[in-house]
């Protein structure tokens, strides 16, 4: 069987397309950032590892409440910063200093990510210094 990371790069790679749709999570029909994560997983281990609540658009900008960085940390294995990732990595990133951080991006060869992009899709975006300095976590897939 392949590296995880491997796996789940081929998993995103295979969303790339799907239209941008909040709180969606169905390849090729419509998925927000953590719906691309979330159909990740599924395609990994079956089913997801937790109950996801309803959400808002604007719910970390509402709400001071790390609730993406928590859940990485209880799902997968943390990294010590992005120096330490590799492609199929989890990438979590935070808009504003004094918000919560609230968007998902796996991270592709040549310094790219791929994610859901709001009134797009999922896309393949270089990960230039604007996007890199918004991350505020990495974490890998676990082995299973």
């Amino acid at each position: 069987m392949a590296p995880i990371n491997t796996r789940v790069l081929l998993i995103a790679e295979g969303w790339i397309g799907t239209p941008y749709r909040h709180q969606a999570s169905r390849q090729g029909v419509g998925c927000d950032c953590l719906g691309l994560v979330r159909g990740i997983w599924r395609a990994l281990y079956g089913e997801e590892p937790e109950e996801l609540p309803a959400y808002a658009p604007d719910w970390a900008e509402r709400s001071r409440q790390e609730r993406l960085l928590e859940a990485a940390q209880r799902h997968f294995i943390p990294l010590e910063s992005v120096n330490e990732a590799l492609p199929g990595d989890l990438l979590v990133f935070r808009f504003q200093p004094h918000f919560a951080a609230k968007h998902l991006g796996i991270l592709a060869p040549d310094q790219h990510f791929i994610h859901a992009y709001e009134q797009a899709a999922v896309i393949r975006s270089a990960l230039v210094p604007a996007w890199r300095r918004r991350i505020a976590g990495c974490f890998r897939f676990p082995e299973r």
